[in-house]
């Protein structure tokens, strides 16, 4: 196996496909007829319940409880058709197809066809169906208006359309296209895909496929760079997309607040959409994967996602929860981001930011975040930097606050964790972020001075230096006051911090034996301590982030642990492929039961992936390692999304291809550092457990791989180095701290000095709760036991000095946890590219992108969606998203007829693109398959392109008859008050000012004693004005004042669309009993009803009341 993760991942979905193949042959027995077929089918029945037990004994224990024990009743109307997921030991890969929605379609009522919409769009990863709409409209012409795109009385052909397996070529000038129509059909189109046409030059190519013209490295690289020159940085291989970094904002602190003034990109907004849209419809969980090398734009391009995103679905950047969500980024871009020698931003920290969707609306998020590099706090690269936080800390801080954390007089310079490193700083602009960093965290609830507190005791503690002493104990170099200053931030006693960093408690057959350490041991534990101190905030911040209820969460404290949503995710999530397609259907009680079990952790959200990207620092550690090998990891995930699933889709359905892409598989570099006995960070923990050495633990890698051709030997021959062949370049990593790198500990001396009993900070005591509450749990205390140094989900102890787990160990368990989670989640793959090698913006270096346009495959991917077949579908969902472009009456709308009705669609698709205009030529094919129609990136595009047409062409229709029949019901009443209005009209002059009128002197006004003087004699109140006088309790008809009650005549109906008793009609007579509260309006009292009637509708009679004359 590649890895120990994906194995499981391979187990799990094995076991899957094996128990549906169990329901089916069971159903087959049932229904089945002789003798002999039982006798055989109850023999397959035996093979595969054997077969399940044996995988079953494979999964993981704790996938154990949510899967039934034995094989449970077959389930009635399931596909019969599942895609697995297959392994071996030399090539470990994913086949992340998406079998649930394929299943879930099979298991519908197929009678509900009255309405052309879709109800169950394909969730395939290489679905025609993820296409953005968007794009096609601006890549393809709109379709000539003078003839008809699908004519209703289009004639089908005489006969059934032909079932043969042979191959043939279908023409546009064809006379008879249902009998050309077989299993496998391609043709060349005209489709207008440049945008403007081709004569803007190779800039206005918005997909690459669309490229006039052999596809070759050189016309990609001139594409790119054309487009680049005239800043368009976004280009589509298909539904992939492109990115390329100009560099422009180089600076750019890359949080959701710098990036507000960016201008948004279409491209973005469209992944953004498709993933909304799909998540909407389906409910399946969507993943926007970003991968590139460092400095590449991923962040940056994230944040943009993400922003997008909330505009979208989450209410725009002015909602609590994206303030929030955006200080959260502010807070942890400056603890996990730091100047490398290729990225002066360079994210330390690999994000997965969980948002939850629910009905088209984003309601929760959630960050996962992957800390690796540790080493980095004490121990900065050359030429590199420490992490942010430091250097703005020490130019954002007062003289106060300096004074409180023990920080007067020191400066980047003389704090020895920093200036190992790059001393230059930007203080002004350090100070600004600082600032920036302050405020976000009083967002966040999370005490500002209880984290500077930690980090100052962090920086301090670089500074204090033990050597050698006279006896056994060591002593401190240059006096013990930095020591007293770190305990003193921490809440403890300097000798308890001094005993627990130079001590050792031992546990030697069950006796407890106290041990000084040397002073390079003691250094080792001081650097540990501030690691942990470090690692251990970044984690409370992100679980503080998480816990806040968001608006519509139906829980108020989310995980503990920054990534024990991933976890659980991942333990449960690769079920959903394979159970949530029987959802529909009569299954049995035990895969509904793992439907709603899975149901919370898979459903209903979108991701977006923001990894580690491919680097080569000098000297390469450990940390760059496992940085490299997830950077392998998702490269693999691609190839395996883009490349292999759909070649051998096509080899096992039969499907003949005229392109061959031939990729490169990337899976023997990952075996050569992850397999599961043999593989780098696999011997790296056996020669810790047996305290080995690094020159030791090379021999053992060059003598186990001598015959790999993906380790090499460095020139310079260095005892403790070796080279890896990575997929984007040979990478020489320096192997003398692996091991202690690895180990990963910390003492449970020092981890009991934060007890509350000796720790007076109770946020110091916090970091180590868990540790703390394991350790007291029993006595003695201490007793020999280790811990990590970073925070993780495992909190049980083993007896002896070592963790549960190694740093690498506890990484591979949580990049596994993350595959679970992606591999069950349709895809949407954003591909990002460096423009040069020193950040130069709007420079375009070619020998840069040339090389990472290899390593990324993306000459193998133009060519796979222009030639081949890229996206496959099963025959219900074609049908189900495709059937409104053929008349209704024609589908025969039969669940034996599916691939009848996908002809006939595919006749009408052939039609309908005589009238495309020739621009340029794209190949448009397709192929039926034993189960699916496979269909290249150009025909998927053409049929998104008619498909939006034609629905938009339905709602202008449907919009025309309901709205002219709504003007039409109500134009009687309309035409009613236009005269009306005309009839009661009286042009009234305005009143003009009086003329020469000066305007009042600023001396004669009333000063404020004389005010109040006059309001007091009159009875007057200025902060309660004078109520308003009741209505009048007359009218007035010429020259006359007449009271109420008054009797008047109806003129029309009122009201005019009421029915019923209380109805007035017109010319009857009513009674007015006074005026309405309503402007205009008279209150009339009928039959023991009130009206506020207007008073146009009412005249008085002829023979009225007498009134008073005026």
């Amino acid at each position: 196996m590649a890895t120990l993760g994906l194995s499981k991942v391979f187990i799990l979905d094995k076991y899957f496909t094996e128990l549906q193949k169990f329901w089916e042959t069971e159903k087959k027995l049932q229904d089945a007829c002789g003798t002999s077929e039982a006798a055989q089918l109850e023999q397959r029945l035996r093979s595969l319940g054997c077969e399940l037990v044996t995988l079953r004994s494979r999964l993981p224990p704790a996938l154990h409880h949510s899967r039934p024990t034995t094989p449970p009743a077959p389930i009635i109307n399931t596909a019969t058709t599942t895609t697995t997921l297959t392994a071996s030991s030399a090539n470990s890969s994913f086949h992340a197809t998406n079998n649930s929605n394929n299943n879930n379609n099979n298991n519908k009522n197929n009678a509900t066809t009255t309405s052309n919409t879709p109800s169950a769009p394909n969730t395939n990863p290489a679905s025609p169906s993820t296409t953005t709409t968007t794009n096609n409209n601006k890549n393809v012409q709109p379709h000539n208006g003078t003839a008809p795109l699908l004519p209703l009385n289009f004639p089908v052909g005489g006969g059934t359309p032909s079932s043969g397996g042979s191959e043939s070529r279908i023409t546009l000038n064809s006379s008879n296209l249902a009998d050309g129509l077989n299993s496998s059909q391609s043709f060349l189109a005209d489709v207008s895909c440049v945008k403007g046409g081709m004569t803007g030059g190779v800039q206005e190519v918005e997909d690459l496929i669309h490229l006039a013209g052999p596809l070759t490295e050189d016309a990609v690289l001139k594409t790119l760079h054309a487009r680049f020159c005239s800043s368009h940085y976004f280009t589509n291989v298909g539904p992939i997309l492109l990115s390329v970094n100009p560099y422009h904002e180089v600076g750019n602190a890359l949080t959701l607040t710098s990036t507000r003034a960016a201008v948004q990109s279409p491209h973005l907004l469209r992944v953004v959409h498709e993933a909304v849209r799909q998540q909407s419809e389906t409910g399946y969980p969507q993943a926007i994967i970003l991968s590139g090398a460092s400095g590449s734009g991923k962040t940056y391009t994230s944040m943009l996602l993400l922003r997008q995103l909330f505009d979208v679905a989450g209410g725009g950047p002015e909602t609590d929860a994206f303030k929030h969500l955006a200080a959260a980024f502010t807070v942890l871009r400056s603890l996990g981001s730091a100047k490398t020698t290729s990225n002066s931003e360079s994210s330390r920290i690999g994000h997965f930011i969980e948002v939850q969707v629910t009905d088209g609306a984003l309601y929760r998020t959630k960050i996962h975040c992957y800390f690796l590099d540790q080493t980095r706090v004490v121990r900065p690269l050359p030429d590199e930097k420490n992490y942010h936080i430091f250097y703005q800390m020490l130019a954002g801080l007062t003289q106060e606050e300096r004074a409180k954390l023990h920080l007067e007089g020191h400066s980047v310079r003389t704090l020895r964790y920093l200036s190992e490193g790059d001393v230059r700083q930007d203080e002004a602009e350090d100070a600004r972020r600082f600032e920036a960093w302050k405020a976000c965290l009083g967002v966040l609830g999370i005490p500002f001075l209880d984290v500077v507190r930690v980090l100052a005791a962090v920086l301090l503690l670089g500074n204090v230096t033990f050597i050698e002493g006279q006896g056994l104990e060591v002593d401190i170099q240059g006096g013990s006051h930095e020591l007293k200053s770190v305990a003193a931030l921490l809440g403890v006693s300097s000798a308890a911090l001094y005993r627990g960093l130079t001590t050792r408690t031992h546990n030697v057959r069950g006796q407890l034996v106290k041990s000084m350490c040397d002073a390079n041991m003691s250094n080792m534990t001081r650097d540990a301590l501030a690691k942990a101190l470090y690692c251990r905030t970044v984690a409370t911040i992100v679980r503080r982030a998480n816990s806040l209820k968001r608006l519509g969460s139906t829980s108020g404290t989310l995980s503990s642990d920054s990534n024990e949503s991933v976890h659980h995710q991942g333990e449960v999530a690769s079920q959903h492929a394979s159970t949530v397609g029987t959802a529909g259907s009569k299954a049995s009680k035990s895969m509904s039961v793992l439907n709603n079990a899975v149901k919370h952790a898979t459903d209903g959200f979108i991701g977006i992936l923001d990894m580690f990207g491919f680097e080569d620092p000098k000297p390469s550690h450990l940390e760059h390692l496992c940085i490299n090998l997830c950077a392998e990891t998702m490269q693999h995930f691609y190839n395996t999304h883009i490349f292999k699933s759909s070649i051998e889709s096509c080899r096992d359905e039969g499907i003949t291809c005229e392109v061959e892409v031939d990729y490169v598989d990337n899976v023997p570099c990952i075996d050569l550092i992850s397999s599961l006995r043999t593989g780098l960070l696999s011997m790296l923990d056996v020669e810790g457990s047996v305290r080995g050495t690094p020159e030791s633990y090379i021999q053992k890698v060059k003598v186990q791989h001598k015959g790999n051709g993906r380790l090499f030997e460095p020139k310079a021959n260095h005892i403790r180095s070796f080279g890896i062949h990575h997929f984007a370049n040979r990478v020489i990593y320096d192997a003398s701290d692996f091991l202690d790198t690895n180990r990963d500990i910390i003492s449970d001396d020092l981890v009991c000095v934060f007890h509350k009993q000796s720790c007076n900070f109770g946020f110091a005591t916090h970091l180590f709760g868990s540790e703390l509450k394991a350790l007291f749990s029993q006595d003695p205390v201490p007793r020999g036991v280790s811990f990590r140094i970073s925070p993780t989900s495992h909190t049980d102890l083993q007896n002896g000095d070592e963790p549960v787990s190694t740093l690498t160990q506890d990484f591979h368990t949580r990049l596994d946890n993350l595959l679970r989670t992606l591999v069950h989640a349709k895809p949407h793959f954003i591909r990002c590219l460096r423009s040069n090698c020193s950040e130069k913006p709007g420079h375009f270096d070619r020998a840069t992108v040339i090389k990472q346009i290899r390593a990324l495959q993306v000459l193998e991917t133009v060519n796979l969606m222009a030639g081949g077949y890229p996206h496959r579908m099963r025959f219900k969902t074609f049908t189900l998203r495709y059937r409104l472009l053929v008349p209704f009456k024609k589908l025969r709308r039969v669940e034996d007829k599916t691939v009848d009705d996908c002809k006939l669609i595919l006749e009408y698709f052939v039609r309908s693109l005589e009238d495309v205009s020739r621009s340029s030529t794209v190949a448009i094919q397709w192929a039926l398959g034993k189960r699916h129609i496979f269909l290249s990136e150009g025909a998927r595009q053409q049929l998104e392109m008619l498909r939006i047409e034609m629905r938009h062409r339905a709602a202008t229709l449907l919009q025309a008859v309901w709205r002219g029949w709504h003007f039409r019901r109500r134009w009687p009443t309309l035409k009613r008050n236009l005269e009306l209005r005309a009839r009661s009209r009286t042009v009234r002059p305005r009143p003009q000012p009086i003329a020469g009128t000066p305007p009042p002197d600023v001396m004669d006004r009333c000063d404020q004693k004389t005010i109040q003087q006059t309001c007091s004699l009159f009875g007057l109140d200025l902060e309660r004005p004078p109520p308003v006088p009741p209505s009048r309790s007359y009218t007035i008809t010429g020259n006359h004042k007449m009271g109420y009650p008054q009797t008047r005549v109806m003129k029309r109906k009122f009201p005019e669309e009421g029915g019923g008793d209380s109805v007035l009609l017109k010319g009857e007579s009513v009674v007015v009993v006074g005026a309405s509260s309503r402007r205009g309006h008279l209150l009339v009292d009928h039959q023991g009803h009130s009206f506020h009637v207007p008073f146009q509708y009412m005249e008085l009679k002829p023979s009225a009341q007498p009134g008073v004359n005026i």
